[in-house]
């Protein structure tokens, strides 16, 4: 039996996937798509999930771009139908109802910036290298970099990114918000369980609220946002888990969520 292209740990709900095409310094191509698909449509349905956690296999590369020994010889007819395929894929990533971080270790190039891009938020090792070089190749990001791209490091600099081909370091991706953190790739295990711990302490319906006001708020005009966040407060009001939250910050003891 060939080994599994997704690799997937659940830890009491914090699950952690990872792509596993080492060889091919995890490209993506259309079987590596369908079993995250699969993976991630699953879930969707998760009665106690708390976050995802995504990375690739080895520390070379979290993703180094799409498979182009698939992608070199389609039709336009079927790269439409490939684009498509990735973004419902990376679609289903975004929209999943918790926190999802990219653990990003190496090569983060095309598709795998893309992957990123999705995830609401990303931790680099030192020695990762973030780009969209596909103009390089001929094409232009296909997987959604054109719009995730401008909406995280602004316009002119997903510009410059995607015009140029150039590739940055972590250093510079931490500079224009492309990641949050940078560490050392010794510590980003240690980075994965420590987060692992902290999500694990929060109110699960606190945090997923969290992630809906902001997503959902980013697409409305700012008054409209704040009644969905008054909304969102409010219900939080309707569940135990408030009750046990705040109970437990008065009795001056950890909550047990």
């Amino acid at each position: 039996m060939s080994e599994a292209v997704i690799e997937k740990v659940d830890n009491d709900g914090v699950v952690r996937l990872t792509i596993n095409r080492p060889q091919a310094l995890n490209a993506l191509n259309s079987q590596v798509l369908t079993a995250l698909e699969k993976e991630l449509t699953e879930l969707e349905s998760h009665p106690s999930l708390r976050a995802v956690l995504i990375t690739g296999a080895g520390e070379k590369s979290f993703v180094a771009g799409a498979d182009i020994t698939e992608m070199r010889e389609k039709t336009p007819e079927e790269a439409r139908a490939f684009a498509g395929q990735a973004l419902r894929t990376i679609k289903r990533l975004e929209t999943l109802p918790v926190p999802v971080v990219a653990l990003v270790n190496g090569f983060c190039l095309g598709g795998g910036c893309e992957l990123a891009l999705a995830c609401d938020w990303a931790v680099a090792s030192d020695n990762a290298i973030f780009g969209q070089p596909e103009v390089l190749l001929g094409v232009i990001p296909g997987f959604g970099g054109t719009q995730r791209l401008p909406r995280r490091v602004g316009p002119a600099m997903a510009l410059d990114l995607c015009t140029t081909g150039r590739k940055i370091d972590a250093t510079e991706a931490l500079r224009i918000g492309l990641v949050n953190r940078v560490m050392p790739q010794a510590e980003l295990e240690a980075y994965a369980d420590e987060l692992t711990k902290q999500l694990m302490g929060n109110g699960p319906m606190a945090v997923r609220g969290a992630k809906q006001a902001i997503h959902d708020g980013m697409d409305q005009d700012l008054g409209s946002a704040l009644a969905l966040e008054t909304s969102l407060f409010a219900l939080c009001f309707a569940s135990d888990e408030q009750t046990e939250g705040m109970s437990a910050f008065v009795e001056k003891r950890k909550p047990s969520f």
